[in-house]
């Protein structure tokens, strides 16, 4: 085996296991979405990441994952426009949410 072969087989393989650790997150973002204590944060955060979590980045994961640390009645109220949300939680995502919720036209 070439050192070119060796080099093009690592580098496949470094590919496969971040695409793996992707997918892992993305699972793992779904499942916590659809169990997080409130029963309505139960359905709005299952129903979004069931619609849009596969297709999110690795970045745009990364920012999901923290909204989902936030308290829900506070996520709540952002979400469907009863509060404002503070400045590090607005994001593309967080539009994309609020959007599930109310959507455009409505």
């Amino acid at each position: 085996m070439t050192v070119y072969n060796f080099l093009v087989k690592l580098s496949v393989l470094v590919v496969k296991r971040k695409m793996n650790e992707i997918e892992k997150k993305r699972k793992r973002l779904i499942l916590r979405s659809g169990y997080r204590g409130m029963k309505e944060m139960d359905l709005i955060m299952g129903s979004f990441a069931g619609a849009h979590v596969s297709g999110f980045s690795d970045a745009q994961l990364d920012v999901y994952d923290a909204l989902l640390t936030q308290n829900d009645p506070d996520l709540y109220g952002w979400i469907t426009g009863k509060e404002e949300p503070p400045e590090d939680v607005k994001s593309d995502i967080f539009d994309l949410l609020s959007k599930h919720v109310i959507p455009t036209g409505a």
